[in-house]
Protein backbone atom coordinates (compact mmCIF):
# COMPACT_ATOMS: atom_id res chain seq x y z
CA UNK A 1 0.00 0.00 0.00
CA UNK A 2 -0.31 -0.79 0.80
CA UNK A 3 1.21 0.82 -0.41
CA UNK A 4 4.41 3.03 -2.09
CA UNK A 5 7.15 4.39 -0.36
CA UNK A 6 6.48 4.43 3.30
CA UNK A 7 8.79 6.47 4.43
CA UNK A 8 8.69 4.67 7.85
CA UNK A 9 10.63 6.44 11.06
CA UNK A 10 12.28 3.96 12.90
CA UNK A 11 12.48 5.87 16.10
CA UNK A 12 10.63 4.07 18.55
CA UNK A 13 9.41 1.60 16.42
CA UNK A 14 8.00 4.17 13.62
CA UNK A 15 5.77 6.75 13.99
CA UNK A 16 2.93 7.25 11.35
CA UNK A 17 3.34 5.47 7.79
CA UNK A 18 1.03 3.77 5.26
CA UNK A 19 -0.70 0.88 3.67
CA UNK A 20 -3.43 -4.96 2.08
CA UNK A 21 -13.10 -8.64 10.73
CA UNK A 22 -16.46 -9.09 11.13
CA UNK A 23 -18.66 -6.81 9.16
CA UNK A 24 -19.84 -3.81 11.06
CA UNK A 25 -23.32 -4.89 12.65
CA UNK A 26 -22.04 -8.19 11.49
CA UNK A 27 -24.78 -8.25 9.26
CA UNK A 28 -23.08 -8.46 5.78
CA UNK A 29 -23.19 -11.88 4.31
CA UNK A 30 -21.64 -10.30 1.56
CA UNK A 31 -25.08 -11.38 -1.26
CA UNK A 32 -25.69 -7.68 -1.42
CA UNK A 33 -27.76 -7.13 -4.57
CA UNK A 34 -25.27 -5.69 -7.46
CA UNK A 35 -26.80 -2.14 -8.33
CA UNK A 36 -23.89 -1.40 -10.33
CA UNK A 37 -24.70 -0.78 -14.27
CA UNK A 38 -22.62 -3.75 -15.06
CA UNK A 39 -23.41 -6.96 -13.67
CA UNK A 40 -20.54 -9.06 -12.23
CA UNK A 41 -20.00 -12.08 -14.45
CA UNK A 42 -18.73 -14.27 -11.62
CA UNK A 43 -20.56 -15.75 -9.11
CA UNK A 44 -18.52 -18.56 -7.95
CA UNK A 45 -17.71 -18.39 -4.58
CA UNK A 46 -15.14 -21.25 -4.09
CA UNK A 47 -12.65 -18.57 -2.59
CA UNK A 48 -9.01 -19.87 -2.84
CA UNK A 49 -10.09 -22.75 -5.23
CA UNK A 50 -9.79 -22.54 -9.13
CA UNK A 51 -11.73 -19.54 -9.24
CA UNK A 52 -12.21 -17.32 -6.44
CA UNK A 53 -15.47 -15.19 -6.05
CA UNK A 54 -15.54 -11.61 -6.90
CA UNK A 55 -18.25 -10.82 -5.34
CA UNK A 56 -17.35 -9.99 -1.63
CA UNK A 57 -14.33 -8.84 0.60
CA UNK A 58 -16.08 -11.18 3.11
CA UNK A 59 -13.93 -14.34 3.31
CA UNK A 60 -10.77 -12.64 1.69
CA UNK A 61 -7.27 -12.33 2.73
CA UNK A 62 -5.65 -9.63 -0.05
CA UNK A 63 -2.06 -8.38 -0.34
CA UNK A 64 -0.59 -5.16 -1.18
CA UNK A 65 1.59 -5.59 -5.09
CA UNK A 66 3.76 -2.87 -5.54
CA UNK A 67 4.52 -3.97 -9.33
CA UNK A 68 7.28 -1.23 -8.81
CA UNK A 69 10.50 -3.01 -10.60
CA UNK A 70 11.90 -1.94 -13.97
CA UNK A 71 15.01 -3.03 -15.41
CA UNK A 72 16.81 -1.29 -18.55
CA UNK A 73 16.29 -3.01 -21.75
CA UNK A 74 12.54 -4.66 -20.61
CA UNK A 75 10.86 -2.58 -22.99
CA UNK A 76 8.96 -0.63 -20.55
CA UNK A 77 8.00 2.77 -20.69
CA UNK A 78 10.74 3.66 -17.99
CA UNK A 79 13.44 0.82 -19.64
CA UNK A 80 15.83 1.65 -17.12
CA UNK A 81 16.65 0.39 -13.91
CA UNK A 82 13.88 0.90 -11.05
CA UNK A 83 13.57 0.55 -7.52
CA UNK A 84 16.17 -2.14 -7.95
CA UNK A 85 18.27 0.61 -7.35
CA UNK A 86 19.57 4.32 -6.23
CA UNK A 87 20.44 4.49 -10.16
CA UNK A 88 21.91 2.50 -12.63
CA UNK A 89 22.59 -1.43 -12.84
CA UNK A 90 22.45 -3.01 -9.54
CA UNK A 91 26.33 -3.91 -9.14
CA UNK A 92 26.70 -4.74 -5.20
CA UNK A 93 27.12 -1.54 -3.93
CA UNK A 94 23.95 0.49 -5.16
CA UNK A 95 21.22 -1.98 -4.51
CA UNK A 96 18.54 -0.76 -2.43
CA UNK A 97 16.36 -3.63 -1.84
CA UNK A 98 16.67 -5.91 1.07
CA UNK A 99 15.77 -9.60 -0.48
CA UNK A 100 16.85 -11.43 -3.63
CA UNK A 101 13.64 -12.69 -5.27
CA UNK A 102 13.86 -16.42 -6.44
CA UNK A 103 15.07 -16.07 -9.98
CA UNK A 104 15.12 -20.05 -10.50
CA UNK A 105 11.51 -20.02 -12.05
CA UNK A 106 12.12 -17.35 -14.51
CA UNK A 107 12.65 -18.05 -18.19
CA UNK A 108 15.43 -16.21 -19.89
CA UNK A 109 13.17 -13.08 -21.21
CA UNK A 110 11.94 -12.57 -18.15
CA UNK A 111 15.82 -12.29 -16.71
CA UNK A 112 17.61 -9.10 -16.78
CA UNK A 113 21.60 -9.07 -16.20
CA UNK A 114 23.55 -7.39 -13.06
CA UNK A 115 26.68 -6.27 -12.33
CA UNK A 116 26.64 -9.03 -9.72
CA UNK A 117 27.05 -12.95 -9.92
CA UNK A 118 26.24 -15.93 -7.54
CA UNK A 119 29.05 -17.93 -5.78
CA UNK A 120 29.80 -20.39 -8.56
CA UNK A 121 30.68 -16.38 -10.74
CA UNK A 122 26.98 -17.00 -12.75
CA UNK A 123 25.69 -13.36 -13.35
CA UNK A 124 22.96 -12.42 -11.13
CA UNK A 125 19.91 -11.37 -12.78
CA UNK A 126 16.60 -9.73 -11.75
CA UNK A 127 12.98 -9.32 -12.95
CA UNK A 128 11.02 -6.53 -14.47
CA UNK A 129 7.31 -5.66 -12.37
CA UNK A 130 6.40 -4.14 -16.08
CA UNK A 131 6.99 -7.64 -17.76
CA UNK A 132 3.73 -9.36 -18.39
CA UNK A 133 5.15 -13.14 -18.10
CA UNK A 134 6.09 -12.36 -14.91
CA UNK A 135 3.10 -10.60 -13.52
CA UNK A 136 1.29 -13.76 -14.74
CA UNK A 137 4.12 -16.41 -13.40
CA UNK A 138 3.10 -14.19 -9.86
CA UNK A 139 -0.79 -14.81 -9.86
CA UNK A 140 0.22 -18.75 -10.73
CA UNK A 141 1.98 -18.56 -7.69
CA UNK A 142 -1.09 -17.20 -5.85
CA UNK A 143 -3.69 -20.02 -7.13
CA UNK A 144 -1.12 -22.84 -6.41
CA UNK A 145 -0.35 -21.41 -2.63
CA UNK A 146 -4.67 -21.03 -2.34
CA UNK A 147 -4.35 -16.79 -1.99
CA UNK A 148 -7.27 -14.79 -3.18
CA UNK A 149 -5.48 -11.46 -4.77
CA UNK A 150 -4.06 -8.09 -4.82
CA UNK A 151 -4.65 -4.58 -3.83
CA UNK A 152 -2.52 -3.34 -6.92
CA UNK A 153 -0.62 -0.37 -5.59
CA UNK A 154 -1.35 3.14 -7.97
CA UNK A 155 1.04 5.78 -6.91
CA UNK A 156 -0.74 8.87 -7.68
CA UNK A 157 2.51 10.67 -7.98
CA UNK A 158 3.42 8.80 -10.74
CA UNK A 159 0.23 8.98 -12.64
CA UNK A 160 -0.77 13.01 -12.38
CA UNK A 161 0.75 14.05 -15.05
CA UNK A 162 -0.11 11.27 -17.40
CA UNK A 163 3.22 10.83 -18.79
CA UNK A 164 6.15 8.31 -18.55
CA UNK A 165 4.91 6.67 -15.35
CA UNK A 166 1.46 7.18 -16.29
CA UNK A 167 2.10 4.77 -19.28
CA UNK A 168 4.53 2.68 -16.87
CA UNK A 169 1.49 1.74 -14.09
CA UNK A 170 -1.02 1.08 -16.97
CA UNK A 171 0.59 -1.25 -18.20
CA UNK A 172 1.51 -3.26 -14.96
CA UNK A 173 -2.34 -2.71 -14.37
CA UNK A 174 -2.85 -4.48 -17.71
CA UNK A 175 -0.55 -7.74 -16.57
CA UNK A 176 -2.22 -7.76 -13.19
CA UNK A 177 -5.95 -7.55 -14.68
CA UNK A 178 -4.37 -10.29 -17.22
CA UNK A 179 -2.61 -12.45 -14.38
CA UNK A 180 -5.92 -12.39 -12.10
CA UNK A 181 -8.44 -13.50 -15.48
CA UNK A 182 -6.26 -15.89 -16.25
CA UNK A 183 -5.69 -17.99 -12.55
CA UNK A 184 -9.09 -17.11 -11.03
CA UNK A 185 -7.57 -14.28 -8.80
CA UNK A 186 -9.10 -10.79 -7.89
CA UNK A 187 -7.79 -7.45 -7.92
CA UNK A 188 -8.43 -4.56 -6.95
CA UNK A 189 -6.52 -0.67 -7.56
CA UNK A 190 -5.27 0.99 -4.55
CA UNK A 191 -4.09 4.41 -4.60
CA UNK A 192 -1.09 5.79 -2.37
CA UNK A 193 -1.42 9.66 -2.15
CA UNK A 194 2.69 9.61 -1.07
CA UNK A 195 3.67 12.96 -2.56
CA UNK A 196 1.10 13.85 -4.56
CA UNK A 197 0.03 17.28 -5.82
CA UNK A 198 -2.00 18.75 -3.34
CA UNK A 199 -3.78 21.89 -5.23
CA UNK A 200 -5.21 19.35 -7.79
CA UNK A 201 -5.45 15.91 -5.73
CA UNK A 202 -9.40 15.80 -6.07
CA UNK A 203 -9.56 15.80 -9.88
CA UNK A 204 -6.07 14.18 -10.30
CA UNK A 205 -7.44 10.84 -8.10
CA UNK A 206 -11.06 11.44 -9.56
CA UNK A 207 -9.83 11.69 -13.41
CA UNK A 208 -6.92 8.52 -13.35
CA UNK A 209 -9.69 6.58 -11.88
CA UNK A 210 -12.16 7.07 -14.34
CA UNK A 211 -9.55 6.85 -17.31
CA UNK A 212 -8.65 3.30 -15.64
CA UNK A 213 -12.31 2.39 -15.98
CA UNK A 214 -12.77 3.87 -19.65
CA UNK A 215 -9.68 3.39 -21.28
CA UNK A 216 -8.13 0.25 -19.51
CA UNK A 217 -11.66 -1.19 -18.80
CA UNK A 218 -10.10 -2.73 -14.95
CA UNK A 219 -14.12 -3.03 -14.11
CA UNK A 220 -14.82 -4.83 -16.91
CA UNK A 221 -12.77 -7.37 -15.99
CA UNK A 222 -14.78 -10.84 -14.71
CA UNK A 223 -11.90 -10.16 -11.77
CA UNK A 224 -12.26 -7.55 -10.66
CA UNK A 225 -13.41 -7.48 -7.14
CA UNK A 226 -16.63 -6.04 -5.64
CA UNK A 227 -18.29 -5.58 -2.67
CA UNK A 228 -22.12 -4.72 -1.91
CA UNK A 229 -22.51 -4.69 -5.60
CA UNK A 230 -20.08 -1.66 -6.85
CA UNK A 231 -15.74 -1.70 -7.63
CA UNK A 232 -13.61 -1.71 -4.93
CA UNK A 233 -11.30 1.18 -4.39
CA UNK A 234 -8.53 1.85 -1.67
CA UNK A 235 -7.44 5.01 -0.98
CA UNK A 236 -4.16 4.88 1.12
CA UNK A 237 -2.73 8.10 2.71
CA UNK A 238 -5.26 10.77 4.08
CA UNK A 239 -4.45 11.88 7.10
CA UNK A 240 -1.27 10.70 8.06
CA UNK A 241 1.36 13.29 8.35
CA UNK A 242 3.68 14.18 5.08
CA UNK A 243 1.23 13.32 3.06
CA UNK A 244 -1.28 15.68 0.76
CA UNK A 245 -4.93 16.41 1.52
CA UNK A 246 -7.13 18.09 3.74
CA UNK A 247 -9.73 16.51 5.46
CA UNK A 248 -12.22 18.84 2.92
CA UNK A 249 -10.65 17.49 0.02
CA UNK A 250 -10.63 13.85 1.37
CA UNK A 251 -14.12 14.28 2.36
CA UNK A 252 -15.19 15.14 -1.60
CA UNK A 253 -13.27 12.61 -2.92
CA UNK A 254 -14.99 9.90 -1.03
CA UNK A 255 -18.33 11.97 -1.81
CA UNK A 256 -17.59 11.47 -5.45
CA UNK A 257 -17.10 7.83 -5.39
CA UNK A 258 -19.93 7.53 -3.25
CA UNK A 259 -22.64 9.67 -5.23
CA UNK A 260 -21.26 12.81 -7.17
CA UNK A 261 -19.87 10.29 -9.85
CA UNK A 262 -21.57 8.82 -12.76
CA UNK A 263 -23.08 5.11 -11.56
CA UNK A 264 -19.80 3.40 -13.73
CA UNK A 265 -17.41 5.06 -11.75
CA UNK A 266 -18.98 4.48 -8.30
CA UNK A 267 -17.04 2.71 -5.76
CA UNK A 268 -16.99 0.52 -2.39
CA UNK A 269 -13.90 2.64 -0.53
CA UNK A 270 -11.31 1.03 1.55
CA UNK A 271 -9.49 3.36 3.64
CA UNK A 272 -6.02 2.95 4.67
CA UNK A 273 -5.78 5.18 7.61
CA UNK A 274 -3.45 5.70 10.30
CA UNK A 275 -3.29 3.43 13.06
CA UNK A 276 -4.54 5.65 15.83
CA UNK A 277 -7.63 6.50 13.75
CA UNK A 278 -10.58 6.40 16.17
CA UNK A 279 -9.34 8.86 18.55
CA UNK A 280 -8.21 11.66 16.07
CA UNK A 281 -11.61 14.00 16.12
CA UNK A 282 -12.89 16.10 13.86
CA UNK A 283 -12.33 17.41 11.39
CA UNK A 284 -11.09 13.98 10.05
CA UNK A 285 -13.51 11.76 12.47
CA UNK A 286 -16.24 12.12 10.18
CA UNK A 287 -14.04 11.10 7.09
CA UNK A 288 -12.50 8.24 8.26
CA UNK A 289 -15.84 7.16 9.21
CA UNK A 290 -17.44 7.83 5.90
CA UNK A 291 -15.21 5.18 4.19
CA UNK A 292 -16.92 1.64 3.76
CA UNK A 293 -13.92 -0.36 4.81
CA UNK A 294 -11.25 0.91 7.15
CA UNK A 295 -7.57 -0.60 7.36
CA UNK A 296 -5.45 0.87 9.60
CA UNK A 297 -1.95 0.94 9.15
CA UNK A 298 0.74 -1.58 11.16
CA UNK A 299 3.74 -2.12 9.89
CA UNK A 300 6.32 -1.15 12.56
CA UNK A 301 3.81 -0.57 14.80
CA UNK A 302 5.03 -3.56 17.09
CA UNK A 303 7.97 -5.97 16.68
CA UNK A 304 7.29 -8.96 18.77
CA UNK A 305 4.40 -11.54 20.29
CA UNK A 306 4.25 -9.23 23.00
CA UNK A 307 3.54 -5.76 21.28
CA UNK A 308 1.44 -7.59 18.81
CA UNK A 309 -0.75 -8.56 21.79
CA UNK A 310 -0.47 -4.89 23.05
CA UNK A 311 -1.85 -3.64 19.92
CA UNK A 312 -4.66 -5.83 19.83
CA UNK A 313 -6.00 -4.75 22.92
CA UNK A 314 -5.00 -1.40 22.31
CA UNK A 315 -5.95 -0.65 18.85
CA UNK A 316 -7.88 -4.34 17.32
CA UNK A 317 -10.74 -4.33 19.80
CA UNK A 318 -11.59 -0.81 19.51
CA UNK A 319 -11.43 -0.50 16.04
CA UNK A 320 -13.86 -3.42 15.92
CA UNK A 321 -16.05 -1.43 18.31
CA UNK A 322 -16.31 1.94 16.19
CA UNK A 323 -16.48 0.23 13.00
CA UNK A 324 -19.72 -1.35 14.27
CA UNK A 325 -20.70 1.58 15.93
CA UNK A 326 -20.25 3.88 12.65
CA UNK A 327 -22.11 0.79 10.79
CA UNK A 328 -18.77 0.18 8.44
CA UNK A 329 -16.25 -2.82 8.19
CA UNK A 330 -12.76 -3.52 9.19
CA UNK A 331 -9.69 -4.69 7.62
CA UNK A 332 -6.51 -5.67 9.33
CA UNK A 333 -2.86 -4.97 7.81
CA UNK A 334 -0.50 -8.13 9.26
CA UNK A 335 2.78 -8.27 8.05
CA UNK A 336 5.83 -10.73 8.21
CA UNK A 337 8.92 -8.88 9.48
CA UNK A 338 10.76 -5.88 8.56
CA UNK A 339 14.40 -4.49 7.22
CA UNK A 340 15.29 -1.60 5.41
CA UNK A 341 19.11 -1.48 5.56
CA UNK A 342 20.19 -1.55 1.80
CA UNK A 343 17.52 1.30 1.10
CA UNK A 344 17.74 3.29 4.34
CA UNK A 345 20.17 2.44 6.60
CA UNK A 346 17.95 1.31 8.94
CA UNK A 347 18.61 -1.64 11.43
CA UNK A 348 19.24 -4.96 9.26
CA UNK A 349 16.65 -7.75 10.12
CA UNK A 350 15.30 -4.94 12.34
CA UNK A 351 11.62 -6.60 12.73
CA UNK A 352 11.78 -10.56 13.06
CA UNK A 353 10.42 -12.57 11.09
CA UNK A 354 11.02 -15.72 13.41
CA UNK A 355 10.06 -18.85 10.75
CA UNK A 356 6.66 -17.36 10.43
CA UNK A 357 6.12 -16.86 14.08
CA UNK A 358 5.59 -13.44 14.11
CA UNK A 359 3.11 -12.78 10.95
CA UNK A 360 0.89 -16.01 12.17
CA UNK A 361 0.13 -14.44 15.62
CA UNK A 362 -0.66 -10.96 14.41
CA UNK A 363 -2.86 -13.17 11.82
CA UNK A 364 -4.54 -15.01 14.88
CA UNK A 365 -5.10 -11.90 16.98
CA UNK A 366 -7.21 -10.19 14.19
CA UNK A 367 -9.51 -13.52 13.66
CA UNK A 368 -9.52 -13.76 17.74
CA UNK A 369 -11.20 -10.21 17.77
CA UNK A 370 -13.72 -11.00 14.83
CA UNK A 371 -11.82 -10.00 11.72
CA UNK A 372 -13.56 -11.60 8.37
CA UNK A 373 -11.15 -9.71 5.58
CA UNK A 374 -7.73 -9.68 6.16
CA UNK A 375 -4.91 -7.66 4.60
CA UNK A 376 -0.72 -8.47 4.05
CA UNK A 377 1.93 -5.85 3.33
CA UNK A 378 2.84 -7.17 0.82
CA UNK A 379 3.02 -9.65 -1.65
CA UNK A 380 6.02 -8.36 -3.58
CA UNK A 381 7.72 -5.84 -0.93
CA UNK A 382 11.48 -6.85 -0.84
CA UNK A 383 13.43 -3.10 -0.18
CA UNK A 384 11.27 -3.17 3.18
CA UNK A 385 11.95 -7.29 3.94
CA UNK A 386 8.00 -7.67 3.76
CA UNK A 387 7.75 -9.89 0.92
CA UNK A 388 5.88 -12.69 0.91
CA UNK A 389 6.63 -14.44 -2.08
CA UNK A 390 8.93 -16.40 -3.31
CA UNK A 391 12.94 -15.52 -1.57
CA UNK A 392 16.16 -16.80 -1.41
CA UNK A 393 16.04 -19.14 1.42
CA UNK A 394 19.99 -19.21 2.15
CA UNK A 395 22.78 -16.39 1.73
CA UNK A 396 23.78 -19.41 -0.69
CA UNK A 397 20.76 -18.51 -3.39
CA UNK A 398 21.87 -14.72 -3.17
CA UNK A 399 24.63 -12.91 -4.81
CA UNK A 400 27.86 -12.48 -2.87
CA UNK A 401 29.86 -9.30 -4.27
CA UNK A 402 27.53 -7.13 -2.53
CA UNK A 403 30.41 -4.92 -0.80
CA UNK A 404 29.38 -3.87 2.40
CA UNK A 405 25.61 -4.88 2.25
CA UNK A 406 23.92 -8.01 2.72
CA UNK A 407 20.92 -10.26 1.90
CA UNK A 408 18.02 -10.53 4.25
CA UNK A 409 17.03 -14.35 3.56
CA UNK A 410 14.72 -16.62 4.94
CA UNK A 411 17.37 -18.61 6.97
CA UNK A 412 18.53 -15.19 8.85
CA UNK A 413 17.06 -16.30 12.22
CA UNK A 414 18.51 -19.77 12.26
CA UNK A 415 15.42 -21.83 10.19
CA UNK A 416 16.33 -23.09 6.76
CA UNK A 417 13.15 -22.25 4.90
CA UNK A 418 12.13 -22.81 0.83
CA UNK A 419 11.60 -19.73 -0.98
CA UNK A 420 7.54 -20.25 -1.20
CA UNK A 421 7.03 -20.85 2.75
CA UNK A 422 5.30 -17.61 3.17
CA UNK A 423 2.76 -17.97 0.27
CA UNK A 424 2.27 -21.66 2.28
CA UNK A 425 2.08 -19.96 5.11
CA UNK A 426 -0.42 -17.34 3.86
CA UNK A 427 -2.45 -19.81 2.40
CA UNK A 428 -2.67 -21.36 5.50
CA UNK A 429 -3.94 -18.46 7.03
CA UNK A 430 -6.72 -17.63 4.35
CA UNK A 431 -7.87 -20.88 5.14
CA UNK A 432 -8.35 -20.30 8.71
CA UNK A 433 -10.08 -16.78 7.77
CA UNK A 434 -12.81 -18.98 5.70
CA UNK A 435 -12.76 -21.38 8.11
CA UNK A 436 -11.45 -23.97 6.51
CA UNK A 437 -9.03 -24.69 9.43
CA UNK A 438 -10.07 -24.31 12.81
CA UNK A 439 -8.59 -21.01 14.43
CA UNK A 440 -5.79 -21.24 15.82
CA UNK A 441 -2.42 -19.19 17.44
CA UNK A 442 -0.08 -22.74 16.50
CA UNK A 443 1.18 -22.53 13.30
CA UNK A 444 0.39 -25.03 11.18
CA UNK A 445 3.37 -25.94 8.78
CA UNK A 446 6.77 -24.51 10.37
CA UNK A 447 9.26 -25.23 7.14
Amino acid sequence: MKSGLWFLLLAGLLMGCSEDNAPAGGTDTGDDTDTDTEADTNTNTDSGGDVVDNTTLVGKHLFGYQGWFACAGDGSPFNRWVHWTGGGTPNGTNMTHEMWPDMSELDDDELFPTEMHYADNSVAKLYSGHHPKTIDRHFKWMKDAGLDGVFLQRFLNEVQGQGEGYQQRNGVAEGVMAGAEAHGRVFAIEYDISGANEENLVPNLTGDWMRLVDEIGVTQSSRYLRHKGKPVVAIWGFGFEGRPGSAQQAQEIIDWFHQSAETKYQATLVGGVPTEWVTWGDPWDEVFRSFDVVSPWTIGRFGDDGGTDNHKNTYLIPDMAATDAAGIEYMPVVFPGFSWSNWNGGAFNHIKRRAGRFYWHQFYNAQSVGATMMKTAMFDEVDEGTAMYKVASTPADAPVNVGGKQWLTLSVDGTTLPSDFYLRLAGEATKMLRGDIPLSDQQPINQ
